[in-house]
């Protein structure tokens, strides 16, 4: 990418006012919804100027969430793969686990700000559940979150943590039963409870101002990456990984970056068992352009715009669609995708745990297999950072019995 392409992007202008990314995001959502989007826009762009709202949020982040988070060096997995070097952003030292809490809280100080004391959220892998969780715990907020009965089978060990610290957790057992599904029900509770609740959605989706406010609260991530790795190299780094399933631990990293044409980055997607339909997550590898859940963006769906059946060994991977800003950069060959299977994932996760000693997400495993892939092609001088969005404890059961399956 040139560096005049790169300067052209102008980061800090998108979206517009009405929220798009290009062609990409917007809003579309019932009536019910609009004055709850407007007074959250109103809201947030008031907060994220004011600097009483931003010292409380570091302070947050500091004391509770734990940042900054590390930027390791992942010696034994570099000498094993014997080219570039391999930095992990280790978001998975975070309080419950994962980057989502930095949203986590920076929402529910939003809400509280607001007046908002009930909160809902949905969550696939449960990471997003968690912090919520948290975060109301800290702030004495009702807090409730909607999860399909199948992400509840294979995550049950979060669910057992929502509800231990107050969450009231809501099995949902339509459609495929997963991450697409809670938040259809999530949009139904919030249009029936719009007054007094605020929808702390998870990733960097949905209608304005979701995509715009979510990245900018990770935006912290590829700050500290950008000083931890000037302060270890000297240097910037030569390329930037990280899983993409809405997409917020992706451009939370990438953001910081994106004027910085020499640096390539790339999204890696849910390969499940391959690209036949309904067997994988990898939206640019078979999506197009549609609406759904109040974002116009790439997914997976039909001939007939019917949404496609997905699949992931990673729950927090397990959806149709990705992030409007991401769609866009891809189309401007700014942020490149790719995708890992669910065989690579599983050989990557018992790699990185022997060698390191870091059980990593599945979700980030994901970024792992294809920094290994990357890694391999490259001399020993180049960089490689990737972020680590989370801890694989709540995978590990999952794993065993997968593992289990495979070699009996």
């Amino acid at each position: 990418m040139s560096s005049s392409a790169a300067a052209s992007l102008d980061r800090l202008s998108l979206p517009d006012a009405a929220g798009h990314f290009g062609i990409y995001g917007g809003v579309f959502v019932p009536e019910t919804l609009m004055t709850a989007l407007q007074e959250l826009t109103a809201a947030y762009d008031v907060a994220r100027q004011d600097p009483v709202f931003l010292q409380e949020l570091r302070h947050h982040l500091k004391e509770f969430a734990g940042r900054p988070t590390e930027l390791y060096f992942a010696e034994r997995l570099t000498h094993h793969c014997g080219g570039a070097k391999i930095y992990l952003k280790r978001e998975d030292l975070l309080h419950t686990g994962a980057h989502k809490i930095n949203n986590a809280l920076a929402q529910a100080l939003l809400a509280r700000r607001m007046g908002k004391k009930r909160i809902i959220a949905e969550t696939g892998a449960g990471q997003h559940g968690v912090a919520t969780a948290a975060a109301c715990a800290k702030f004495g907020l009702e807090c409730v979150v909607y999860m399909g009965a199948h992400d509840m089978e294979r995550q049950a060990l979060n669910v057992f943590r929502m509800r231990l610290m107050g969450a009231e957790v809501c099995r949902v057992e339509a459609g495929q039963k997963t991450l697409k599904e809670a938040i259809n029900e999530a949009m139904r509770d919030w249009v029936t409870n719009v007054r007094s609740t605020h929808y702390i959605l998870g990733t960097a989706y949905g209608s304005h101002p979701y995509p715009t406010m979510v990245r900018d609260f990770h935006r912290v991530i590829g700050q500290e990456a950008r000083e931890q790795i000037l302060a270890r190299e000297g240097r910037l780094p030569d390329e930037l990984i990280a899983c993409v399933g809405g997409g917020s631990n992706a451009i939370g990293l990438f953001f910081d970056f994106l004027e910085e044409p020499a640096i390539r980055m790339t999204g890696v997607e849910a390969g499940g068992h391959g690209l036949g339909r309904g067997e994988h997550a990898a939206r640019f590898a078979g999506g197009r352009l549609g609406v759904l859940q109040g974002c116009k963006t790439f997914m997976l769906q039909d001939a007939e715009g019917q949404i496609e059946l997905t699949h992931s060994v990673s729950a927090g991977l397990d959806y149709a669609a990705v992030g409007p800003e991401h769609a866009f950069y891809r189309d401007r060959g700014r942020i490149e995708f790719a995708h890992a299977s669910d065989d690579e994932v599983l050989e990557t996760f018992q790699l990185c745990s022997r060698l390191e000693g870091i059980i990593p997400a599945l979700e980030s495993t994901h970024a792992l297999v294809h920094a290994i892939k990357r890694a391999k092609a490259l001399p020993k001088d180049k960089i490689i950072i990737v972020n680590l969005s989370g801890r694989g404890d709540k995978d590990v059961e999952q794993v065993a019995r997968l593992l289990g399956e495979k070699h009996s």
